[in-house]
C-alpha cells in the first residue's frame, strides 16, 4: 500500500517557523515532523509515499534530493570533484513529490495525486503535522472488515488545562489535563478505497476534504470509524512543537515505535 501525506498548507498558526519552511519540514528532535510520520508508516511496512506539496514545496524536494547529505557522514574531495557517503543511513522509501498548488484545498490535493495511485485498491492518507502511536495494522483490519470506502481514525485530544470537580466550595477531584471533553475528533490516519475517486467529480478542487466530501460519504454510510485511545498530537502551534520535541529528546516519544 501507498501512503498519501498532505504537506502543502501554509501553517499560519506556527508562523514563527513556517515563514521559512513548510510546516511538515519543521523539526522535532532534529528531524522534520514529516520524517517522523513516514517512520510511523515505515514501521508497519508502508514504504511507498506520495507527498502533496504546495507552500515552499521546493524545501521538501531539496530535503529528499539530498537525503544522504542530511543523514550520513560525507567526504568531499574538492580536487577530484568527488563525494563519498559513509555509513549510509538511508530508508527503504520510495517518495513521489507532487506539486499540488499553493492555495489548493485538501480535496484538490488528493485529486492531484490520483494518477500516482492507479493500480492500488486502497491507500493510507494523513496530514503532515500529526503523530500518534496508532497501530496501522489494526486500522487496516478495521477498514477491510467494514466494507466502507473510507475509514477515519477518531481520537480524543488531550485537554490544554487541568480540570477541577467542585462540590459546593470543596474541590473533590483535580485532573491534570484530562482527555478532551469526551468528544471524538478526526485524527487523520485515514484508509481510503481507490473507488472513492469515482464519486469526487461533483466537488470543486478548492473544497476541503474534511467538509462537503466527508459529509457526503458519511450521509451515504460509507465512512467507518476506528477509535484510537492512545497517544495523538498535532503540531499546530509552537507550543505543540516544543512539547513534541521535549518528549522526543527525553526518549519518551510514544509515536517513535521504530525505536522499540
Amino acid at each position: 500500500m501507498k501512503a498519501v501525506i498532505l504537506a502543502g498548507g501554509l501553517g499560519t498558526r506556527i508562523s514563527e517557523e513556517s515563514h521559512l519552511k513548510p510546516k511538515p519540514m519543521i523539526e522535532v528532535g532534529g528531524k522534520p515532523i514529516l520524517w517522523h510520520i513516514m517512520k510511523i508508516y515505515s514501521s508497519f511496512g508502508v514504504n511507498d509515499f506520495v507527498i502533496c506539496c504546495g507552500y515552499k514545496g521546493y524545501v521538501i524536494k531539496e530535503y529528499f534530493a539530498n537525503y544522504f547529505l542530511h543523514n550520513s557522514d560525507v567526504t568531499f574531495d574538492m580536487q577530484n570533484n568527488t563525494m563519498t557517503v559513509h555509513d549510509n543511513h538511508s530508508e527503504p522509501w520510495k517518495v513521489t513529490l507532487v506539486d499540488t498548488g499553493l492555495e489548493t484545498g485538501t480535496l484538490g490535493r488528493l485529486r492531484f495525486v490520483e494518477r500516482y495511485l492507479s493500480g492500488e485498491k486502497r491507500f493510507h492518507f494523513t496530514y503532515g503535522d500529526g503523530v500518534s502511536d496508532i497501530n496501522l495494522n489494526k486500522l487496516l483490519e478495521s477498514h477491510q472488515a467494514s466494507n466502507r470506502l473510507i475509514t477515519v481514525t477518531a481520537v480524543q485530544p488531550p485537554g490544554r488545562f487541568g480540570a477541577l470537580k467542585i462540590k459546593g466550595n470543596d474541590i473533590t477531584e483535580f485532573q491534570e489535563k484530562p482527555t478532551g471533553d469526551n468528544n471524538w475528533i478526526s485524527g487523520g490516519f485515514f484508509v481510503i478505497d481507490n473507488d472513492v475517486f469515482k464519486q469526487l467529480s461533483d466537488f470543486q478542487s478548492s473544497e476541503m476534504w474534511e467538509q462537503a466530501p466527508m459529509e457526503f460519504f458519511t450521509q451515504n454510510n460509507q465512512v467507518n470509524c476506528f477509535k484510537h485511545q492512545g497517544f495523538w498530537q498535532p503540531m499546530d502551534t509552537l507550543r505543540d512543537k516544543n512539547y513534541l520535541e521535549d518528549l522526543f529528546l527525553k526518549q519518551e516519544a510514544p509515536w517513535a515505535t521504530w525505536e522499540k
